[in-house]
C-alpha cells in the first residue's frame, strides 16, 4: 500500500467513526417503556467478569497491580458467545472496567489498560463483534469506584469526574449500538460514593446524549423501595448480596444477577469445583423471575487464557436443553419516568405536627428509607415541612411510604412569605410522584387528609428535574 493510499484509509476510518458516533447521537429516542418492555423480554443473558482480578484468584484486584498481569494468551470471544447461544441467552455484557481501574478497552484516557499489557488488543471490541456476530445484543458494564485512580470516597475531585466522563463517551461511541450500560460501585454501603459526589444526572443526561436508547442500570438501587423507580432505568437485584425480587408482587421491570461459579470472577478451584445446578437456575431462579417481568443475568467468568472452562460450558448446553425463550412477557404497567436528579430536601431542616418520640422529622429526610417520621396517634391534621434555599425552584415532589398509608392530601409550597397550594393527591400508592411545572419556593409542606392508619413519611423528597 503506497504512503498516500495509507492516508487516505485512515482519513476514510476516522470520518467512518465520526458519522457512526453522529448516527448514534442522532438516533430518534424511543419511549423508555418500550425500551423497558424489550429488556424484560429478553429474559436472560450472560454476564462476563474479566479483567486483572482474574489473575488474582479474589474479586477484588490490588489497585496497583501492574499491567502486565493480564495476559489471556488464547482469548477468544466467539467462544463466549457461542456458549450464550448455547444457553438460549439474548445477549452478553462485560466488566471494562472493574473496581481496581483497570480498563480492557483502547482508551485515552489512562496509561492503566489492555493496549499496555502483553495482550495490547481492545478485549471490548472483540467482546461486541463476536456477540453481534452471533445475533446477541451488547451491553457493558462500568464501576464508578476506582480505587487505581484514587476515585473512592473523601477523594474524588473535578478530574476524576472528567475521567468518568470521558469513559464513558468512548464506551458509548466507539463500539457502536450498546443497547445497556450497567454501572457499579456507586451509591453502594461498600463504596460509600453517592451520587452528589459523582453527579448522576450529568451521567445518564451523557448517556442518553450519545446514545439516546441505551438503558442505564445501576446495579447498586436496591437500597431505594421496588414500587419506585430511582436512578435507574431497570429496578436491579444482586442475589449474592441477599437482594431479592418480589415473585409475588413485582411489577418493575427489573434484572437480577447471580454466577455460575460461586465469585464473580475466575479462580484457580474453577475447573473443578461443580458449578450451580442448570436445573435449580432454570426452575429456581430463571422461570419464577420471568414470570415477574425479571431479566436473569448469569455470570460466566472466563479463565486466565480468555476462555470458558469445560464445566462452565457444559452446564451452559445443559441450561440451554431445559429452557427456551418462549417470547414477549406480559405488557408492563404505565410506569413513572426515573428519578435521577438531587434531592434538595434530604437532610436539611424538616419540622412537622406532634411526632412520636422516638420517630420525629429528621427520619423522613434522612435518605434512609428504613426509618420514618411517624405523627403522634392523638393528631388529627397532621402535617410535614422541610425547609429549602430562598426562591428554590423545583418540579417533583415524592412521599415514599414503608407501607402505603395516606391517600388523601395536600401539597403546598411557601413563596415569598405566602403560602400557595400546589395540588390535591388522593394516591393509595406507597411511592407517590408527583411531577408539575417549576415553581419557586422556600419550603415546601404537606397535609395530611385521611390515612388508613397511623400516619408515617420514610422520605419527603423535593427535586428540581432538568426537562
Amino acid at each position: 500500500m503506497t504512503k498516500y493510499k495509507a492516508i487516505g484509509l485512515f482519513f476514510l476510518v476516522v470520518l467512518f467513526t465520526k458519522v457512526k458516533s453522529q448516527t448514534l447521537e442522532n438516533a430518534s429516542p424511543r419511549p423508555l417503556a418500550q425500551l423497558q418492555q424489550e429488556f424484560v423480554d429478553l429474559r436472560f443473558g450472560m454476564f462476563i467478569h474479566f479483567n486483572i482480578p482474574t489473575y488474582m484468584n479474589q474479586d477484588w484486584a490490588d489497585p496497583e497491580a501492574p499491567a502486565s498481569l493480564f495476559n489471556p494468551t488464547k482469548l477468544n470471544c466467539d467462544q463466549w458467545a457461542k456458549a450464550a447461544k448455547s444457553a438460549n441467552m439474548s445477549y452478553g455484557c462485560i466488566t471494562t472496567k472493574h473496581h481496581s481501574g483497570f480498563c480492557i478497552w483502547d482508551t485515552k484516557t489512562t496509561n492503566y489498560n489492555v493496549m499496555n499489557s502483553p495482550l495490547k488488543r481492545d478485549v471490548v471490541k472483540e467482546y461486541v463483534d463476536a456477540f453481534r456476530a452471533n445475533g446477541l445484543k451488547v451491553f457493558l458494564y462500568y464501576s464508578i469506584l476506582d480505587t487505581h485512580h484514587q476515585l473512592r470516597p473523601n477523594a474524588i475531585t473535578p478530574k476524576h469526574i472528567a475521567m468518568v466522563k470521558a469513559q464513558i463517551t468512548e464506551l458509548m461511541t466507539k463500539y457502536g449500538k450498546i443497547d445497556a450500560l450497567i454501572i457499579d460501585g456507586w451509591d453502594a454501603p461498600w463504596s460509600r460514593i453517592s451520587y452528589d459526589d459523582v453527579p448522576f444526572q450529568d451521567i445518564y443526561t451523557l448517556v442518553k446524549s450519545k446514545q439516546p436508547n441505551c438503558l442505564v442500570m445501576d446495579l447498586n438501587g436496591a437500597k431505594y423501595p421496588a414500587e419506585g423507580m430511582y436512578y435507574t432505568d431497570i429496578k436491579t437485584y444482586e442475589m449474592g448480596a441477599g437482594q431479592r425480587v418480589a415473585t409475588d408482587k413485582n411489577t418493575m421491570p427489573a434484572l437480577a444477577c447471580l454466577p455460575l461459579q460461586y465469585n464473580w470472577f475466575w479462580e484457580t478451584n474453577h475447573p473443578t469445583d461443580p458449578v450451580k445446578a442448570p436445573s435449580k437456575i432454570v426452575n429456581d431462579i430463571l422461570i419464577p423471575l420471568n414470570k415477574v417481568n425479571c431479566n436473569f443475568i448469569l455470570n460466566v467468568a472466563p479463565n486466565r487464557d480468555g476462555l470458558f472452562d469445560d464445566n462452565a460450558l457444559d452446564a451452559l448446553k445443559e441450561i440451554g436443553r431445559l429452557w427456551k425463550n418462549e417470547g414477549p412477557v406480559g405488557k408492563l404497567p404505565a410506569l413513572d419516568a426515573p428519578i435521577i436528579s438531587h434531592n434538595l430536601a434530604k437532610k436539611v431542616f424538616a419540622n412537622s405536627s406532634w411526632s412520636d418520640d422516638s420517630s420525629i422529622m429528621d427520619f423522613a429526610n434522612d435518605d434512609d428509607f428504613s426509618t420514618s417520621w411517624v405523627s403522634n396517634p392523638t393528631v388529627t391534621k397532621p402535617w410535614y415541612e422541610v425547609a429549602l434555599k430562598p426562591e428554590q425552584p423545583f418540579n417533583t415532589i415524592v412521599i415514599a411510604e414503608q407501607k402505603p398509608n395516606i391517600t388523601d392530601y395536600t401539597l403546598e409550597y411557601l413563596s415569598n412569605g405566602v403560602w400557595k397550594k400546589l395540588l390535591t393527591g388522593q394516591n393509595k400508592s406507597r411511592i407517590k410522584v408527583h411531577r408539575f411545572n417549576t415553581v419557586k419556593g422556600s419550603k415546601v409542606r404537606i397535609r395530611i387528609d385521611k390515612a388508613d392508619h397511623q400516619v408515617s413519611i420514610a422520605e419527603f423528597e423535593v427535586y428540581n428535574e432538568k426537562r
